[in-house]
Parts: structure tokens; C-alpha cells; sequence
């Protein structure tokens, strides 16, 4: 991969963060949360997403769940 590339990606997935924030940002104290409020409610929201994330996709890509798609009925 050309090192271009790979600086366009990294430079796209920081200003895609930081456009998430900001937006986050703006929703949250336009519902009357502080920022620090906003960051208690916030990061344990975003680590219960990631599990769940995480285990849907564990589940829908196993292998061995798939060995009885094949036997008939």
C-alpha cells in the first residue's frame, strides 16, 4: 500500500472522530448534559455496543455453528 494511501486513510478516520464527537457533543448539551455527565453516560454506552458488536459478529462468522445448516430434515 502506497504510504498516500495510507496517510489519506489515517487523515479520514481522525476527522471522522472528530466529526462523531462534535456531534455527540452537540447532542448532548442540547439536552442539558454536561460534558463530564455526557463522557459517564457515554463511554460505558460505547463498551457495551463493542461487546455486543463483537459477539454478533463472532456468532454470525463461526464455523462450527454452521454444521448443522447442511443436514436435512
Amino acid at each position: 500500500m502506497p504510504l498516500d494511501r495510507l496517510v489519506l486513510i489515517l487523515v479520514c478516520v481522525a476527522a471522522a472522530a472528530g466529526v462523531t464527537i462534535w456531534i455527540a457533543q452537540l447532542v448532548f448539551v442540547a439536552i442539558g448534559l454536561s460534558p463530564v455527565a455526557a463522557l459517564a453516560i457515554g463511554a460505558p454506552t460505547a463498551l457495551v455496543l463493542y461487546i455486543a458488536v463483537r459477539i454478533i459478529a463472532d456468532r454470525v462468522g463461526n464455523a462450527e455453528d454452521d454444521h448443522y445448516d447442511g443436514i436435512e430434515k
